[in-house]
Parts: C-alpha cells; sequence; structure tokens
C-alpha cells in the first residue's frame, strides 16, 4: 500500500504543478482537508473544493509551474511524506522560491488530509496577492 500511496502523493504535487484541478481531485476522497500550518494568511484549513480550486487557479499564476525539486519521499503504512523545493516564476515575472514539506495521509487509496508546511511570510507576501486577483478566498481557518 505504501508504493501506491507514495504513487498517488506524487500525482497530487504533478497535478499541482500543472494547475490541473480535475487530477488533483482524484487523488482525494470526498471529504479530504488540507492543513497549511503557520499564522499567515494562507494559514489555514480547506475543504478538497478549496484545494481543487486552488490547484486551477496555480495554472494562471505560476505559469512556469512549481518546478519542483524531490529532496525526499517517505512512505510507510498510510502516510506518504514529501520534501521538496519549488524554483517557479509567477505571473507578475517575479520569482518564487519556496521549500515544502507534505503530510499526507490517505484512506482506501485517496488522500484524506494533507498538513502543508512552508515559509507562509513568502507565500503572503508573493502569491497571496495573485491568488486573491483570481477570485480564491483566503481567510484563515482553524488550523493554527
Amino acid at each position: 500500500m505504501s508504493e501506491s500511496n507514495k504513487q498517488v502523493a506524487l500525482d497530487f504535487l504533478a497535478a499541482m504543478d500543472a494547475g490541473d484541478g480535475a487530477a488533483m481531485d482524484r487523488c482525494l476522497t470526498r471529504d479530504a482537508v488540507t492543513n497549511t500550518r503557520g499564522f499567515a494568511g494562507v494559514s489555514g484549513r480547506r475543504s478538497r473544493e478549496m484545494m481543487v480550486a486552488t490547484a486551477s487557479a496555480f495554472k494562471a499564476i505560476v505559469p512556469t509551474g512549481f518546478r519542483p525539486t524531490m529532496h525526499k519521499i517517505v512512505a510507510e503504512g498510510d502516510t506518504v511524506v514529501l520534501e521538496f523545493e519549488a524554483d517557479a516564476v509567477l505571473s507578475s515575472g517575479e520569482p518564487y522560491c519556496n521549500q515544502y514539506v507534505f503530510i499526507f495521509t490517505f484512506r482506501d487509496g485517496r488522500i484524506c488530509q494533507l498538513n502543508e508546511y512552508f515559509c507562509t511570510v513568502l507565500a503572503d507576501k508573493v502569491m497571496l496577492p495573485l491568488l486573491a486577483q483570481e477570485g480564491e478566498s483566503y481567510a484563515t481557518g482553524d488550523a493554527n
């Protein structure tokens, strides 16, 4: 199960990188949630629907894709951990280089929870304004 979960986590990351909400949706359970850890504007808890909408918005605001460089993939039981760096250029022309750790929890071969760790201050500064322009709502949730 760990190997198939690892592939689904990588498929999720590829969907995020490509801004493909439909492909991301195929990786998720109906009740999937993401928790962006931290205390910034991008931090909080979001539903599957918001995750998919965000991925779709990424297509416009990250035209290069995130261009992730994978550093570590760990899979055990119902958990997969991805450690990677993004090296993107935003639609504003500004570089967006951030470091990430995604911790996925699986149920029945799909992602039911994602805990995201990254520099939320950087995301607030350069990513949040572009997401707001795309019409996405990023009110702080209950993940803090």
